[in-house]
């Protein structure tokens, strides 16, 4: 009895250590990518459930109850979830998504872009990144709320913030055309 609770203990301490560890590393990274806080947290509880969910299978299994039954009731839970999901497997993907623009999307808010589809034109600048959406607004003031999943889908062109240069035009030169033989 005392070395299970002894297993547990340490479990409790190996998930408080790894939460701060989690914390600031989701949040050095948003600092890093000039993300906001509140995605910062949002991004930071997803990946504590399931942190959580595994350290619990962890301290089931340590207390003694065969594998075999823990497997059983975590899948019968996955199959609930799945079940429950499928209607909502949009929102599912775009939470999906909107961790992995959280960690790897080359973009960030204030840079123009251009959303390649044939539909609508979708260029704008990022005002926002939300773990269910980006929003985009547009020159005209219009702001398209574009999906996650389709923000990785689709080929995403990063245009330029910069007035392109003026070309300097030499008015002593000739500029009329001369046909060579």
């Amino acid at each position: 009895m005392t070395q299970s609770l002894l297993i547990i203990s340490l479990y409790i301490v190996l998930f408080v250590f790894g939460q701060r560890l989690l914390n600031n590393w989701v949040n050095k990274l948003a600092q890093l990518k000039q993300v906001t806080h509140t995605r910062a947290k949002l991004v930071t509880q997803y990946i504590s459930y399931l942190f959580f969910s595994v350290m619990a299978c962890l301290m089931i299994v340590s207390l003694g109850i065969e594998y075999q039954q823990v497997s059983l009731f975590i899948s019968s839970v996955f199959a609930v979830l799945g079940v429950a999901l499928v209607a909502q497997w949009s929102i599912l993907s775009n939470i999906t998504a909107g961790i992995l623009i959280f960690f790897v999307f080359p973009y960030r808010i204030g840079d123009k872009i251009k959303i390649i589809d044939k539909d609508e034109d979708v260029s704008g600048v990022i005002a926002e990144i939300s773990l269910f959406h980006v929003l985009i607004e547009r020159e005209d003031n219009i702001v398209i709320t574009y999906p996650n999943n389709l923000m990785l889908q689709k080929g995403v062109l990063k245009l330029s913030n910069k007035a392109p240069k003026a070309i300097a035009i030499d008015e002593h030169k000739d500029h009329t055309q001369q046909q060579s033989d």
